[in-house]
Parts: structure tokens; sequence; C-alpha cells
């Protein structure tokens, strides 16, 4: 390979690097591509900062599609901004908590309620972790237990669904990609073929019931547990879970706030796409129609949730506007972070990033390991960054590059890196959702991810199994080898 081979993977590299080492991905990312455009323009400084800005981040923020994408981004983060401010979310998960009269019923309506509550993976620890806490504190369940629980049921289930923050943001970068590979498929419909094959999400939401139902608790997990039958419970939080129960819990706040304005988001979203060939004809559906759609929807339920707030006298019109802004406002770091990785992305080709590394793997990785490796790289960068969605920013725009290079399943690969980076996030003790994990169950970091940790692995580890399974076949069958394995191996696990 020629010696600007190697340098094409500097701007990655120094991204990784920094990343790491500042805890912050938008830093990095903002010196890899500022570094990537000085190795094609440069070393005068003040020139590559005016083409970095003109060629890359302004040009990419200002394509149709992917501004689209951005103001998409905007509505969505408006919308839950004002569900988790309104109170509804809390009204909707205290609604799960009637009729709770044992530990079986106590941790299933944990989950159950996280899992309802999927349109707000930040904020659902926080909703639903001070609501349980008195119950399972009464009933004798560790605290670090509902951190587990409410964690798995935060980004694990918000990255399975397409049309909230987590997947709008990936099929951003996705549809990128694709368009610069030519690949005629809207990256919507790549995005739900790649569900079925994000294995570490779907078997960590899927791994709560199945060890509640079989008591099948191992490590750390179980010693808390022990502990907490005898009376010992592990130091808390608690100063910190009070204060998320005072922002949380309105008593004018309704159920009805989530469900009315999320049930007519889904009516409106569909009443728009149907006629437009959605699902059976997404191909030729315009990326834009397909997201003016969607911003539609989210409109109108924030604007009958503001209604709704101003009818149970929660906040006026005016004040559920502010609010409406305000939780707009607090998505300008995801918005960068887009951006700047489609800039990365746009370096790294024009340095041929790609290229080089497909040469570099080029018989030296099968291609059915591709996914495999994928997932493997993707925990690391997540578990030392602390940020999924970082994650996804550096790896998706090298992926699927590769993927479609060496043929290898590409669904499989997406699946592989958006597990990946939750894979870390999981294990990782700088995680946002861990952090707020601990915080909402009123339990230490530190004790959250040492009881979590042993669980992460082992369902990272049936997750590899599985990716290589899928890597050979292509089959979403090896989601089911999956749970298999995790199946059968708590049930061994439990007998230890």
């Amino acid at each position: 390979m020629p010696e600007i081979g190697l340098y094409s993977l500097a701007p990655v590299i120094i991204t990784l690097v920094l990343s790491v080492w500042s805890r912050n991905v938008v830093l990095g990312l903002f010196v890899g591509v500022f570094s990537g455009v000085l190795l094609l323009n440069g070393p005068n400084p003040f020139t590559s900062m005016s083409i970095m800005l003109e060629q890359y981040l302004v040009a990419q923020a200002s394509n149709s599609a992917n501004m689209g994408i951005l103001l998409l981004m905007i509505f969505v983060a408006g919308l839950v901004g004002l569900m988790e401010k309104s109170g509804g979310a809390a009204a909707f998960a205290s609604m799960m908590t009637k009729f709770i009269t044992n530990k079986l019923k106590a941790q299933s309506a944990a989950w159950m309620s996280g899992c309802l509550l999927f349109f707000t993976d930040s904020g659902t620890p926080l909703i639903v972790g001070p609501l349980f806490r008195p119950i399972i504190d009464g009933l004798k369940i560790s605290r670090a237990k509902l951190a587990w629980i409410i964690d798995s049921t935060a980004s694990p289930v918000a990255v399975l669904i397409p049309f909230i923050g987590w997947g709008l943001y990936s099929q951003g970068l996705i549809s990128q990609e694709y368009k610069d590979l030519g690949i005629d498929e809207s990256a919507f419909l790549a995005y739900i073929k790649a569900v079925p094959f994000q294995f570490y999400s779907v078997l960590a939401v899927v791994m709560v019931p199945v060890v509640i139902m079989a008591k099948a608790d191992f490590g750390p997990m179980r010693k808390a547990e022990e502990d907490c039958a005898k009376g010992i419970v592990m130091e808390s939080a608690e100063t910190l879970a009070a204060e998320v129960v005072t922002t949380i819990s309105l008593q004018k706040a309704k159920p009805i706030m989530v469900w009315l304005p999320l049930g007519c988001m889904l009516v409106i979203m569909f009443s728009l796409l149907v006629p437009q060939g959605f699902p059976m004809d997404m191909a030729n559906m315009p990326s834009n129609a397909f997201r003016a759609s969607l911003s539609t929807g989210y409109i109108c339920a924030a604007i009958i949730l503001m209604m709704l707030m101003r009818h149970y006298g929660v906040r006026s019109l005016s004040g559920g506007f502010s609010l409406y802004l305000e939780s707009m406002s607090k998505v300008v770091t995801v918005l960068i972070i887009l951006v700047l990785a489609w800039s990365l992305g746009a370096v790294g080709k024009d340095l041929g990033a790609p290229a080089y590394i497909s040469a570099l793997i080029d018989g030296r990785l099968p291609a059915y390991l591709i996914p495999a490796a994928v997932f493997v790289v993707g925990g690391v960068i997540s578990f030392s960054t602390g940020s999924s969605w970082g994650t996804y920013a550096i790896l998706i725009p090298l992926t699927i590059p590769i993927a479609h290079q060496f043929d290898a399943p590409m669904y499989v690969a997406i699946g592989a890196v958006l597990s990946g980076g939750l894979f870390g996030d999981h294990c990782s003790p700088i995680s946002d959702t861990t952090i707020l994990s601990a915080t909402g169950a009123g339990c230490t970091q530190i004790d959250h991810v040492k009881t979590q940790f042993p669980y992460a692995i082992f369902n990272g580890s049936c997750s590899l199994i599985a990716y290589i399974v899928a890597g050979v076949t292509g089959s979403i069958w090896a989601l089911g080898l999956g749970i298999l394995l995790m199946v059968a191996g708590l049930l061994i696990l439990k007998k230890w």
C-alpha cells in the first residue's frame, strides 16, 4: 500500500484517542475532522479551518436529506422533553405500580414500565427508578437489581425503535453511506431489517424476565439480593433520587398525557406514510417526504400534549411551549455529533480510508467474521468513551463500505455496530445511562457497575457467538440461537 494509505486512518485514530482521553466525543470528532483536512490541503491551519467549515461541516449540514434528519431530531427532543417534564410519563409509570404484592410482580412491573417508556432512554431511569424504589425496598429487593432492570429497559429498548432518537440518528449515518455507495434502499428500511440482528440489545431486554422468573441471579448480583434479604442494604444515593422524585412527580399529571399524544402521533404518521408507499414501496419514497411525515406526527403530538397540560392545570399553553423550546435546545450536542460524524466520514473517503482498510483485511479476515469483529471493536470504543452514539459516528462510516466491499451480510454488520456500542455502554462506568440508572434506583454507581458487569459480559458472549453464526448464514435464526444460549447459560449459572 502507498504510504498515504496509512495516513488515511489518522483522523479516525485521532478521534478515538482524543475521545477516550477527554471523555468528550465532540472534541475528538472535531479534531479528527480538522486533522483530515490538514492532510488533504496542507499545513496552513487557517486555510484548513475555512475549508473544513465550507466544504465539510456546512456542506453536510445543509444537504437536504441531512437537514431533514436534523430537524426531525429537534422535534423528537421537544416531544420527549415535554413528556418527561409534564409528569405524564411518571403518571403513566405509576399506573403500572398498582396491585404489586410480591417480588415477581414488582420486578416485572418495573421491567414493563421501562419498556413502555421507550421514547426516553435517559428519562426512563429517572422516572421508573424513584417510583419503584419504595416498593422494592419494602419487598427486600436490592436497589442494584432495580438499577440493572431500568438500565436494561432504557437504551436497549430505545435502540430497537426506528422512529425515535436512537433510530433516526443511526439512520442519518446509514443514509450517507448508502448514498455514497449507490445502494438503492432507504435507511429506514435498512434499520428495520437490522433490528433482528441487534443481538445484544434484544438479549438485554429479554434477559430481565428470564432472570426474574427463573430466579437465576449470579455473581455479585446474587450476593446483593441475599444481603438485601437479610436486611443489609447497599450504600444509596438517596439524596439524588429524592431530588429526581420532586422534579418528575406532578400531582395533576395523568397517564393520558402519554398514551393519547403517542397514539395520535402514530395515526398521523401512518396516515401520511401509507399513501406514499409505506411500508411496501419504501425504495421509491422520497427521503424528505418520509421525514416530513414523521416530523408532522411529532409536532402534532407535542401540540396535543401542550393542550392536555393546560387542560389538567399542569402548565399554561405559553409555559408548555417554553418547555417545548427548552427541550429542543438540549439536543444541540447530538446534532453537532451528527454533523461532525458525517464530516469525518467524508474526510475519510477523500483520504481513501475505507479502501485502505479493505486492502488491509483482504485475505486476512473472512467476511463472515466482520460482524463479530465490529461488535467487539464497538464494545471497546463505547466502553472507553461511555458513548454509544459516538461509537456509531465512528464505526458506521467504516463498517458499511467494508461490508459492501467484502459482501458481508449488511444488516448483520449494521446490527453489530449498534449492539457493540450498547454492549460497551452497559459495561462502562462513565456511561450516562449507567450513572442515571444508579441515581434513579438509589444505589451507588460502583455497586451498579459491579453487579451489572457480569450480566453484560455474559450477554455479550452469547451475542458474539450469534454474530459468528449470523456472519456465516445471514439468517435471523442466529437471534434464536443467542436467546437459547442465554437461557441455557442462566440455568447452568443458577445451580452454581
